[in-house]
């Protein structure tokens, strides 16, 4: 099933700061996480559109209005991710992560689906995941992770205008004290074997605390250079 998140930012007083929300603990998928509002592709948000990705701007524009009460322009949704699940998930969204600026923090949580909101900036909520204070999936914690270095709204954007989206199709290795998930590049990705020797991609998900490790930084989460 294809889905559509979006990752709203705003400039706080001590930097970038992300919408969040929690999903309901008793929902199926991911229920209790905190994530970014969205949802599945439906069929309305493909009529009369061409390609995968306007249909999931549709719907990450339906889905911010109907979770967080949130009206958007689906023109300014840059496409930033787009994330394939591993095999083993009971649930397979093939989901298009798109970022873009909030015109306002009026969000109005719909009290079903979702229970609560916060802003947060991305190193806090890495952070509290860590510490045991809240539960998150690795797409939105590595979404996090490419965002913690932005200073602002603008660099952000202009990061995910320059480049071309980054393709993620997980893989779930196990390793003593939990598992890891594996991504393209990573020296034991098409083995699934978190013990390959070489070049690593991956999200360390261990029960002293989960980290990302990757020997490049992205560039496709990079600004372009001011000269």
């Amino acid at each position: 099933m294809d889905a559509a998140t979006v990752v709203l930012l705003r400039d706080g007083r001590d930097g970038l700061e992300l919408l969040m929300v929690r999903r309901d603990s008793r929902i199926a998928f991911a229920g209790g996480h905190w994530v970014f509002p969205g949802g599945r592709v439906d069929d309305e948000d493909r009529a009369g559109v061409e390609g995968e990705i306007e249909a999931a701007r549709r719907a990450a524009v339906r889905e911010a209005m109907e979770e967080v009460g949130l009206s958007l322009d689906g023109g300014g949704l840059i496409p930033f991710s787009h994330w394939t699940p591993p095999a083993i998930a009971p649930k397979r969204y093939l989901t298009w992560f798109f970022v873009a600026e909030a015109t306002t923090d009026a969000v109005t949580i719909d009290d079903h689906e979702i229970r609560d909101h916060a802003w947060l900036r991305p190193a806090d909520a890495l952070a509290r995941r860590n510490a045991g204070e809240i539960e998150l999936g690795p797409p939105t914690w590595i979404t996090l992770e490419q965002l913690r270095h932005c200073r602002s709204v603008g660099e952000a954007l202009d990061g995910a205008r320059s480049n071309e989206p980054e393709r993620f199709a997980t893989r779930i290795a196990g390793v003593d004290g939990g598992a890891v998930a594996l991504y393209h590049g990573d020296a034991g990705y098409e083995a699934t074997d978190a013990n390959v020797p070489g070049p690593r991609h991956r999200l360390w998900m261990v029960a002293d605390g989960w980290r990302y490790e990757r020997d490049e930084s992205p560039r496709a989460r990079e600004a372009p250079s001011k000269r």
